[in-house]
């Protein structure tokens, strides 16, 4: 178990948190959600002890193990895959480090001996000699491949690197995890993987992400930070809009009640207070008047952008032919001879594990890479705009939002312009800030902006919920639902590729593609099904040659 006491942390003149309380208790996996500055990666550093609360304290039951999840992806680059994994259970990897100085000693003595002793049987009641294989389990879960775990970790990618720490993170059943969004940048197997060990896992947990789906998935409990306080619901993320939301509404039906019986006094008061007769009775509406208390409903601090997709003209029967295209990269064949027609009614999700063949398709179809065989051809009624997962040459300029934006509208007009901005939450003075000093949301904000400006009636998305808040991937849902034009897109969003793709499209590891029209569960649940074949039929044949 794990709580916060009374605890308050101020920034300058600012609280962040005030005298919070809340427990976290074994068996238990607690999602915390919050509008971005918030704080919801503070709280977890101030559990985490790696940041000291103002005041207040953190108390752990004794002996239990904390383990957090880190986000310094070049810390462990000179270690091995399987020491940065092991690393999670910091004693064991110390017992394991020692053991071996001990054993390559020349001059062994009989010290050396009952150390090493001493060291074998704590190495074996923490479950040592299963750490390798533990870890290798983990690893492949997260998709890092066997061949992989043995490499040293400066050689890998960033995405691997991820993967890896959060392995190093679930390593050895720790008594509290806590994790900072550790769905960024794993891809929807991944993530299905660490869903169902999250759900499997008997001690405490207590999780960061902006993953509606996830947070379905996993959590027990939503604990919800606003205004510097947490509300602790019972119950996933749906339960927890629902339930806040009944409470507002309840809240205010009451304040309406009491604001009606406060008028029925205030006139009978107004009326009789002068007449003798009545004077009691307006006497003890008054005692009965000052009794009565509204109740304070403090809007959220969430902000919801408005995210409207409008194409300038409808589009026709024929959108999109492609045929053979095959792309090698490094010498890689990362697209191998890909053809598929869409149709006007088409919103298809790309899925599978490699992101790179994915951003390969969609620079090619956008005009920003040429295939090395094949071809495409958009209907003649499309205009497409993209959204690239690497957003970053659109801002390295010392534009202001404005002028950034205005670049690619039709109507040059700043109000107009400005109208867009503030759909995506960019106000007043907002609007002058130079693009090459926003954060990675405000950037994702603006390219949005872009996207709707256009009026297109074809979108290509790349990952577009990267550095997103939960409100602001909500309306993005949202507005890729409601549009009426033909979309291409990548997320790792499960409830986005469910909830709007009509059809899925999987990239498969040698390039080829499965293409079918369905939701996305329904693939899933497919695929599912067609591995379980896969391993009945597999024993079925192991039996037979047996």
């Amino acid at each position: 178990m794990i709580s916060a006491n009374n605890v308050t942390l101020r920034l300058g003149k600012k609280a962040l948190f005030e005298d919070v309380n809340i427990k976290f208790t074994e068996g238990n996996c607690y999602g915390l959600i919050g509008a971005n500055g918030a704080g919801k990666s503070t709280f977890l550093k101030i559990l985490s002890k790696e940041l000291d609360s103002t005041s207040g304290e953190i108390a752990i039951t004794p002996g239990q193990r904390l383990s957090f999840l880190k986000q310094d992806h070049f810390q462990y680059d000179e270690y091995t895959v399987m020491d940065t994994v092991i690393m999670g259970n910091a004693r064991l990897y110390e017992i394991m480090k020692e053991k071996d100085a001990i054993y390559a000693k020349e001059d062994f003595t009989d010290a050396d001996g009952i150390r090493a002793s001493e060291l074998e049987g704590e190495f074996a009641d923490m479950d040592g000699w299963e750490a390798e294989s533990n870890a290798s389990m983990l690893l492949n879960g997260l998709g890092i491949e066997t061949d992989l775990h043995y490499s040293v970790m400066k050689d890998l990618t960033g995405a691997q690197k991820v993967k890896i720490l959060l392995a190093q993170a679930l390593f050895g059943n720790p008594d509290i995890l806590l994790l900072d969004e550790p769905t960024n940048h794993l891809d929807l197997d991944a993530i299905a993987w660490l869903e169902e060990f999250l759900i499997n896992f008997e001690n405490t947990v207590i999780v960061v992400s902006h993953d509606r789906y996830f947070l379905n998935k996993v959590c027990t409990h939503i604990a919800d930070i606003d205004y510097g306080k947490i509300q602790l619901y019972a119950g996933n993320y749906d339960f927890w809009y629902e339930s806040s939301q009944l409470m507002i509404r309840q809240m205010k039906e009451a304040n309406k009640k009491k604001e009606e019986k406060i008028k029925e006094l205030q006139e009978f008061i107004s009326r009789f207070s002068a007449n003798a007769s009545k004077s009691k009775q307006a006497t003890s509406r008054k005692k009965a008047l000052e009794k009565i208390q509204l109740d304070e409903i403090r809007p959220s601090s969430r902000k919801y952008p408005y995210i409207d997709f409008r194409p300038n003209r409808e589009i026709g029967n024929e959108v999109l032919t492609v045929e053979g295209i095959s792309k090698t990269i490094d010498g890689v064949k990362v697209l191998d001879n890909l053809s598929f027609i869409l149709g006007h009614d088409d919103k298809v999700a790309f899925v599978g594990s490699n992101e790179f063949a994915k951003t390969t398709l969609f620079k090619i179809l956008s005009g920003e890479m040429e295939p090395d065989e094949g071809t495409y051809k958009w209907g003649v009624t499309t205009s497409q705009s993209y959204f690239p997962k690497d957003n970053s040459r659109e801002f390295d300029n010392d534009d202001i939002i404005v002028d950034w934006l205005t670049q690619y509208s039709e109507i040059k007009d700043v109000t107009y312009v400005r109208g867009f901005l503030g759909r995506m939450l960019f106000a007043g003075e907002d609007g002058v800030k130079k693009v090459r000093v926003l954060s990675g949301g405000e950037k994702v904000r603006c390219m949005l902006s872009k996207l709707m400006i256009s009026g297109a009636n074809v979108l290509i998305l790349d990952e577009p919920t990267d550095h997103l808040d939960m409100e602001s991937i909500t309306a993005l849902n949202n507005g890729m639902i409601k549009f009426p034009g033909v979309l291409l897109f990548s997320s790792r969003d499960h409830q986005i590729v469910q909830t709007t793709a009509n059809r899925i499209i999987e990239i498969l590891p040698n390039g080829s593609i499965i293409d079918k029209i369905t939701t996305y569960d329904e693939y899933l649940e497919n695929d599912e099904m067609a591995r379980k074949r896969t391993v009945y039929t597999s024993h079925q044949f192991v039996e037979e040659d047996n």
